[in-house]
């Protein structure tokens, strides 16, 4: 691989008007302002105690207490020692955000291209094609940042596997080492692991191909080279990895401990996430469709319809004033799909679809079967309970797939595999060794394929009835008439983007046309699709994320506004916990003020979601106190909330006058439902076979009390005249506490299902509980060594490049 001057110039001209692009685009953050983010406010309340710390200390805690009773903050933003990649990343992703990840789209979508050969001139309309599908915009809107992140790196690595195949051995490992490491630093494993299944397909591609050219010692070579790229990429980031599968196995994406429901009946399925949460989000099958037609279902749940809407007619014909019609009326849930809910279409656009098919035509070889094989995966797989027959069979059988939710979201490998079979059909358009004969053959027939498809929708118009189950809470309103009227602005929105989508297609097919006949040069050519590409997906992608949704950066770095209520709970300067019942399970805005026991993550605690499936949801009382729960959030008749005061909570340690010795999980769990927790502590003796005695003495000198608290360090002192049990109000994690009686380690069990209980002896004595996770040390020291052998193998390709050079030059 030799870059000449010229080429240099190309791409760093190609990069800065990727740069353009996005600060274009995105262009409140040239003000200082940032994106509200949903996600990302829910984030800032679960890491507010771990950031917090740091600011203060310097140091990682690894854990916080703010959320969920509990957790270890590997997946909320934790920093590791040696993160080099982490480094090289924040390097790539210069510009403010979200305009860095609209950067990365656009970057590695290019590089992808540059290595599948493409013109520099069609690679940059794909890359700014891939970036801007609406999906890769929605979610920047939302907050999914990490998800955005992995799918900005995945062009990256499969540009890394092509180069490999194609024999560019030294630089392709490069490429896909480096790829990888930043892929799985990007810390969403749900897309890497799509991405594999593309992989997985691209490998059969290739090997098919192998068998029959007789290549299969370079097939299996370059499969050797990749497999070293791919370990060298995860050795990377091995510290991230191994905690993350630490804490897994301790969430609800691992293996449940128990086998049974709150209601007595038997789990179903307890090594993986419940098969109905994992399909919840499921593409409907026709509505994959707005593929092609943003709005054919709709849109989004919130859908901008604007004063012109039959919905805004008929809402001030009811007398409604018309600046409480735009305040309440202006964005409504126009989606009728088959999902719960979604902020907007995955459309890929109107010209890449029809791209798309063009390319099916035109294109030949390896390339586009498994860009079909990929497309077709994709699609199939994100039916999810619409397609049950093969989604069952990926749950059960396929390993890892059960960790995952939202299939819907594996629709972003056809958003890969799309874009790039359009651009290689454009590739062939632009070589001369195909007739034009043959050229004009293929865009009639792709025309005919995709304005086919839009006679087909619009004449299929009248089998759908375009109701939504929001319909009903829209009478709600007092408005009978209102779902009606919402139904007939959806049945607009049909046919306007059904007749926008087919404009978009006509007028790529013209230019198409002029292109072949010679009528156009190249350059205006691409000038003019790029053009119509961008004003189609920018068009559709500024309904969903616009200058609108940003804000000043103070509002975002404090997203929660202190109350009155916090404030007079925060005037207690004891350690202790809140609930608020009204805010649900998911949500952070509790863990950003005080200590909770609900919180905001994708994976949760599994023994926390236990106990509020058996017991909190049900206002079980001691399983608060025993979690310490000082303050429960209740509202006065006037809907005013204030802190109501549980006078019973534990506190923050207690000795117990009894173990109650149980057999498994179940029997432990279950005997939370009628316990004396402030005497009495349920363990698990098949799991814990640590106790000797199971009756204790106290009296009114016993005491423990917690004497200094940091997340990752808390100090007690305790006073008992006898030996006994002492049980603290923090959920057990054995990968990590340890426990120091007068700086002596001592070992310390699980009761109660999720709390932490130490043996004390009799006096007076210092009790230590310290994260000291011995994951972090070991997975640095794989980091280090992995980035190392990396660097030396950059460096001995770029000397080995030198010398090949020059010795081509003597020769």
């Amino acid at each position: 691989m030799q870059i000449t001057l010229k080429s240099f110039l190309i791409h760093f001209f190609v990069i800065v008007l990727f740069v353009v692009a996005a600060l274009a685009y995105f262009s409140p953050v040239l003000q200082g302002k940032v994106i509200e983010q949903s996600d990302i406010i829910q984030y800032t309340g679960m890491a507010k105690e771990q950031n917090d710390f740091r600011k203060l200390t310097g140091e990682e805690p690894y854990w916080t207490n703010s959320a969920f009773g509990g957790m270890p903050t590997y997946q909320l933003g934790a920093n590791y020692p040696h993160n080099y990649v982490k480094k090289l990343d924040k390097v790539i992703r210069f510009l403010p955000r979200p305009a860095d990840y609209l950067f990365l789209y656009f970057l590695g979508f290019y590089i992808l291209l540059c290595c599948l050969k493409v013109d520099f001139r069609l690679a940059a309309l794909g890359a700014l094609a891939f970036g801007f599908s609406t999906y890769l915009i929605i979610i920047l809107g939302v907050g999914h940042n990490a998800k955005a992140h992995a799918i900005g790196y995945l062009p990256m690595l499969l540009g890394g596997i092509v180069l490999v195949f194609r024999k560019e051995y030294l630089w392709g490992f490069v490429l896909a080492a480096l790829a990888m490491a930043l892929e799985i630093g990007a810390n969403h494993y749900q897309m890497t692991y799509y991405f594999m299944l593309l992989v997985l397909i691209l490998g059969v591609a290739y090997l098919v191909d192998a068998i029959r050219k007789k290549k299969l010692k370079h097939y299996f070579i370059s499969v050797g080279i990749l497999l070293g790229a791919v370990l060298l990429g995860i050795a990377a980031n091995a510290t991230g990895l191994l905690a993350t599968k630490e804490y897994a196995d301790w969430s609800t994406r691992g293996k449940s401990e128990i086998t049974i429901n709150p209601d007595g009946t038997p789990k179903e399925n307890t090594g993986g996430l419940d098969k109905n949460y994992i399909t919840q989000w499921s593409y409907g099958i026709t509505e994959s469709l707005n593929l092609f037609v943003p709005r054919l279902f709709g849109g989004g749940s919130q859908e901008e319809l604007g004063e012109d809407s039959k919905t805004f007619a008929y809402v001030v014909s009811k007398e409604i004033p018309k600046s409480t019609a735009l305040e309440y009326f202006s964005a409504l849930p126009m989606y009728w799909g088959d999902q719960p809910g979604t902020s907007g279409p995955a459309y890929i656009g109107a010209i890449i679809f029809f791209l798309f098919i063009l390319g099916l035509i035109l294109v030949k070889g390896r390339a586009k079967w498994w860009l079909l094989g990929g497309t077709i995966m994709s699609l199939v797989l994100s039916w999810g309970k619409n397609f049950s027959l093969l989604t069952d069979l990926m749950i059960d059988y396929f390993p890892l797939y059960d960790k995952f939710r939202a299939v819907s979201s594996i629709q972003v490998i056809l958003e890969l595999c799309a874009p790039i079979l359009a651009i290689l059909a454009l590739t062939v358009l632009f070589n001369d060794y195909i007739s034009k004969e043959r050229k004009m053959k293929a865009l009639k027939l792709s025309f005919y394929i995709t304005a086919g498809l839009c006679v087909a929708l619009f004449l299929a118009k009248g089998m759908f009835d375009f109701t939504s189950p929001s319909d009903d809470r829209m009478k709600m309103t007092g408005l009978e008439g209102l779902p009606d009227v919402l139904q007939e602005d959806r049945k607009a929105l049909y046919t306007s983007d059904l007749l926008r989508s087919f404009i978009y297609v006509f007028l790529a097919a013209l230019a198409i046309w002029f292109f072949i006949k010679e009528k156009i040069k190249e350059n205006v050519f691409v000038i003019a699709l790029t053009a119509l590409i961008l004003f189609d997906l920018v068009g559709v992608g500024r309904r969903y994320v616009d200058n609108d949704d940003f804000v000043a950066k103070r509002k975002m770095s404090q997203p929660f506004q202190e109350t009155p209520l916090h404030q007079q709970i925060l005037k207690d300067e004891g350690v202790y916990r809140v609930y608020n019942p009204r805010e649900g399970w998911d949500s952070a805005s509790t863990s950003y003020f005080h200590q909770s026991i609900t919180g905001y993550h994708a994976a949760k605690p599994a023994g926390m979601q236990d106990l509020f499936y058996f017991y909190i949801f049900k206002g079980n009382v001691s399983v608060l106190n025993m979690l310490n729960v000082k303050y429960v959030v209740q509202q006065t008749e006037e809907g005013q909330s204030y802190p109501a005061v549980n006078p019973d909570a534990n506190g923050n340690a207690w000795f117990v006058k009894t173990l109650k010795e149980v057999g498994s999980a179940n029997e432990e769990i279950l005997g939370l439902n009628d316990f004396d927790e402030k005497n009495e502590a349920i363990v698990n003796t098949a799991k814990f076979n640590i106790i000797n005695r199971t009756s204790f003495q106290t009296d009114s000198t016993t005491t423990i009390t917690l004497t200094d608290y940091k997340p990752n360090h808390l100090t007690y002192k305790s006073n008992n005249p006898n030996a006994g049990v002492a049980v603290f109000s923090e959920m057990y994690y054995a990968n990590g506490w340890n426990a120091y009686i007068d700086g002596k380690p001592s070992d310390h069990f699980r009761v109660n299902y999720v709390l932490r209980a130490l043996k004390v002896p009799e006096g007076q004595h210092t009790i230590e509980f310290k994260f000291e996770p011995t994951i972090i040390k070991e997975g640095s020291q794989i980091a280090l060594a992995s980035t190392l052998l990396f660097g030396l193998v950059v460096i001995g390709g770029l000397g080995f490049s030198f010398w090949r050079n020059r010795k081509k030059e003597v020769a």
